[in-house]
């Protein structure tokens, strides 16, 4: 389903919300049924009534789950748990796993040691380059107050999906005033949920400015945030289009920053991405842990990566396309729980950059453990499916990606699950080593134990270096004393882990809903 075809399809505002306004025409002789963005909506529609309003809801929603091309979509991702052949498979593992366990140990250890060795690489890249803001300089100092003059060509539109986020909307209209930018360049849609009347209500008792609108969702058997998007994109008019969440408070000059950094870009730089930090970073333990890994991940790893060329998996925010880009290459796959780290990936194969810019949203970091387990099992999830889905056709993604771009992608997407999920092992050889009866030491060889242990402590040398680095930024050095206790915090991951190895099986497009307003701050 092309771009094309989703602008055929007009939307209905709920009663309940400040509507969109909308209308829907008959274009004579072609019957092509357009969007007039500056009229007002009808009550009846001149053909069929509500009947044809119900049949374009219906091919409207469709439009949005299919939107992304089916090549690059993981709507067709199944792992069927109860098919004799998966029921096989799993009995030949078992089965082979009781009757050579020394195999099965050795192949473990050789398959850890060989994800820490590739992520220890990538990381120790990242670090080493994580000063260039961009890999090639583009302007003059002179020329750059002709970009700050240029600065209002651009009309940004900024999509909010929202979904039960009643406690946070005041703070929200009252980010979105903030920030600085002409408001004839600027549109905000609130995207809502027909279900989520709640939302809808409390939205109704708010005075929006000109302009904030709202796009009602109707209601729809998949309900994820990018299908949202791909309903509202053919109602976004701006040059560049931005995704902010519920609980943003983006930093008040970012759009400015951000339309600086397109006006000066190449125009293969189809997205820009700026960094995530926590409001409420004190709240207890876990926010600052959570703080310390968010630090090292946009401010070192992630800037690393975009200054050495590579595929960036994008954040869910603070994150800024040309639209016409986005639409050329299929928006958003709906079905992806991560449709950010994809979309990442997928701009890279179209031959696409994607740049970091030094701006700053403040987000609420989940501080319960209950939460922080659902929302990362919830990427952990969406990495494997956004891997299992270019993996299709490994030959196509190699030669789309490069070499680097390729080792790259593995392990980005499964480095983190892979780690996780290899805790337990750690676990278990942690133990081992007071007890010559608890693993068969004897059946490994003692190279392979060096050589296992150089790359353990090496990966933890460096993981420690691009942390050390990230918190030396002003606003976080309180949070260094609580790197230590960073062992005690990595099991979380692992129980997120096993909860995504589940859910792939059982429930692939479920979202797990993150609920904000929560969180003290700071």
């Amino acid at each position: 389903m092309s771009i094309t075809n989703l602008h055929q399809f007009p939307i209905e505002p709920a009663p309940s919300c400040p509507p969109l306004s909308l209308t829907v025409s008959l274009v004579p002789d072609t019957g092509n049924i357009q969007v007039d963005p500056n009229t007002t909506p009808v009550d009846e529609d001149p053909l069929d009534g509500v009947g044809l309003n119900k049949h374009l809801t219906v091919e409207r929603l469709e439009a949005a789950r299919n939107l992304c091309p089916e090549e690059f979509s993981c709507r067709n991702f199944r792992i069927a748990p109860f098919k004799p052949a998966f029921l096989i498979g799993i009995g030949f593992i078992l089965v082979s796993l009781a009757a050579f366990p020394e195999a099965w140990l050795i192949g473990i250890l050789v398959w850890v040691m060989g994800v820490n060795l590739a992520t220890t690489v990538l990381r120790l890249s990242a670090l080493l380059a994580w000063r260039r803001d961009n890999p090639l300089p583009r302007w003059l100092p002179e020329t750059a107050t002709f970009a700050g003059a240029k600065r209002h060509t651009l009309k940004v539109t900024i999509l909010v999906p929202l979904f039960k986020e009643v406690a946070v909307l005041p703070s929200l209209i009252r980010t979105l005033e903030r920030l600085e930018y002409p408001r004839e360049l600027l549109e905000i849609k609130l995207l809502l949920e027909e279900v989520d009347t709640v939302t809808a209500n409390a939205l109704s008792h708010l005075s929006l400015p000109d302009f904030i609108q709202c796009i009602t969702v109707p209601k729809d058997w998949l309900q994820t945030k990018p299908k949202a998007m791909n309903y509202a994109l053919p109602y976004c008019t701006g040059d560049i289009l931005g995704i902010y969440d519920a609980e943003d408070r983006p930093d008040p000059d970012q759009i400015q920053k951000i339309a600086d950094h397109f006006l000066t870009a190449p125009e293969n730089v189809a997205c820009v991405q700026g960094y995530l930090d926590f409001y409420n970073s004190r709240s207890n333990w876990i926010s600052r842990c959570f703080t310390i890994e968010y630090a090292t991940w946009f401010r070192v790893i992630l800037k690393g990566i975009q200054a050495i060329g590579l595929p960036i998996p994008l954040g869910g925010t603070t994150v800024f396309f040309r639209r016409n880009i986005l639409e050329k290459i299929g928006g958003w796959d709906a079905h992806n729980v991560t449709e950010d780290a994809d979309l990442g990936m997928r701009l890279a194969r179209f031959g696409y950059r994607c740049e970091m810019v030094n701006t700053t949203t403040w987000e609420e970091a989940n501080n319960l453990p209950i939460a922080w387990v659902r929302q990362r099992s919830r990427w952990l999830k969406g990495f494997a499916m956004t891997w299992a889905t270019h993996m299709r056709n490994p030959t196509k993604l190699y030669r789309d990606l490069g070499f680097t771009g390729f080792i790259s992608f593995q392990v980005i997407l499964l480095g983190g699950l892979s780690a996780f999920l290899a805790v337990p092992v750690f676990w278990a050889l942690w133990v081992a080593s007071f007890s010559t009866t608890f693993i068969p030491f004897d059946v490994i060889p003692n190279a392979l134990w060096w050589i296992f242990s150089f790359i353990l402590v090496s990966g933890q040398l460096v993981m420690l270096a691009a942390i050390f680095r990230a918190t030396m930024h002003k606003h976080l050095r309180h949070l260094i004393p609580y790197i230590l206790t960073l062992p005690l915090y990595w099991p979380l991951g692992m129980l997120a882990a096993y909860k995504a190895v589940a859910e792939l099986f059982f429930a692939p497009f479920y979202w797990d809903k993150t609920f904000h307003g929560r969180g003290d701050e700071d």
